[in-house]
């Protein structure tokens, strides 16, 4: 089986993300991948251009989104159809009017379980795990009731000590819920020159200096 990163954010996941949609799908044509699937944050601002550079270099674009709870559960989701892509926008638009546009940080989108279980139908989704606890089996069991059988959960290397005892601990939670584990990558950019430029735009989200960052430099990019 070929693998397909289905976690990739251009530079529309503000202060995350710092490449185009152009350097990314140029990057994975020069590394052979024939897909790659665009999940931003809170937003599907990206596809347009996303669209335009697959057509551009052949790999073709798997379109989704990634949605970051207030409660600080992630989870990407892929629309079925159209109507499915009815219920996404209609989901992030009723996050972004929360927003208070005076005081409100750009990106943000303030979501709660109850609206996914509103607008769920017709959407795929994989959770977004930290650790195999109390934290994450109580979303599998939200994940597990609101999208049934097109519920998922990614699995990602973090570069930490431990990594492998992680993983496998998170899919034997996903299994025992009925949830079927991916494998995916988190990228934020499209080759290691970006790191610098990465570490930059976290600093400045956290309000820190670089050296002040310590641990709370992005864990997978």
């Amino acid at each position: 089986m070929t693998y397909v990163e289905l976690q990739v954010a251009t530079h529309f996941s503000f202060l995350r993300g710092v490449s185009s949609a152009e350097e990314l799908f140029a990057a994975a044509r020069l590394l052979g991948y024939a897909v790659i699937g665009v999940t931003d944050r809170n937003t599907v601002g990206g596809l347009v251009k996303a669209l335009r550079a697959g057509d551009e270099t052949g790999v073709r674009l798997i379109a989704g989104c990634r949605l970051d709870l207030m409660d600080g559960t992630s989870m990407l989701v892929w629309p079925e159809d159209r109507a499915g892509w009815y219920r996404l926008t209609r989901l992030l638009t009723v996050g972004k009017s929360r927003v208070d546009r005076k005081k409100g940080e750009k990106g943000q989108c303030f979501l709660h379980w109850e609206d996914i279980a509103v607008w769920s139908e017709g959407l795929i989704a994989a959770l977004i795990p930290d650790e195999a606890d109390s934290v994450t089996e109580t979303a599998l069991a939200q994940m597990a009731d609101l999208f049934g059988s097109r519920a998922h959960l990614c699995l990602t290397f973090r570069r930490r000590a431990g990594d492998a005892s992680r993983l496998h601990a998170l899919d034997r939670m996903a299994r025992s819920y009925g949830v079927r584990s991916l494998a995916t990558g988190d990228v934020l950019y499209d080759s290691p020159d970006k790191r610098m430029l990465q570490d930059v735009v976290t600093a400045i989200r956290h309000k820190c200096t670089i050296d002040e960052l310590g641990f709370r430099r992005e864990l997978y990019a």
